[in-house]
């Protein structure tokens, strides 16, 4: 009879277990966006990687358990000038061919006020791994969700940006990362 009732309660924590895990979002890739911002000697321009995975669990109610990780394909960057696009991967930006993609990895999200949260994580670009933390807000409507956020990173720390654009003279060393993610909740 013990064995019985340890065997039950053994399964009964292990159902509570898997009740508590925070929900997966599939991304809808047509209505997200991956985009940056920086100047070039003054010039504002805007560029955008156009692959990119997220695999996401998240619940507000489970924030310890959630988890968010960004994988960015950065041979898919453009920014719609064909000069910077070819020079973007090459060895002295992100060495595409060396490093071909870039990972967020959450460690932590917690809220940061109604419908605002911060992820504290890593970012792994160019072979650095350096920390970094994402802030976005949600909204989450039945099994649909949205987030929209943004992430300055220095470029420098990740060896972004060689030669003559190793300083931030030419091209700001921060670099504002935004992101639209709409998702739905997988069942």
């Amino acid at each position: 009879f013990r064995p019985l009732v340890l065997g039950l309660s053994f399964a009964a924590l292990s159902f509570a277990a898997a009740q508590a895990a925070p929900a997966k979002w599939a991304v809808d890739a047509g209505g997200s966006r991956l985009g940056f911002s920086s100047k070039y000697s003054g010039d504002a321009f805007t560029g955008m990687f156009r692959r990119w995975t997220a695999d996401i669990a998240f619940d507000p109610a489970q924030l310890p358990a959630s988890k968010i990780v960004v994988s960015v394909d950065m041979t898919s960057v453009t920014t719609n000038d064909p000069d910077r696009d070819e020079t973007l991967p090459t060895g002295e930006w992100f060495d595409s061919k060396k490093f071909p993609r870039a990972v967020f990895t959450s460690t932590s999200i917690k809220a940061a006020g109604p419908g605002r949260y911060t992820a504290a994580g890593t970012l792994n670009l160019k072979g650095v791994t350096r920390p970094a933390t994402l802030n976005f807000g949600l909204k989450i409507t039945g099994d649909k969700a949205e987030a929209n956020g943004a992430v300055t990173i220095d470029r420098g720390q990740f060896g972004v940006g060689q030669g003559q654009f190793k300083g931030g003279d030419a091209i700001p060393l921060a670099v504002n990362v935004g992101f639209t993610v709409k998702a739905t909740k997988v069942k």
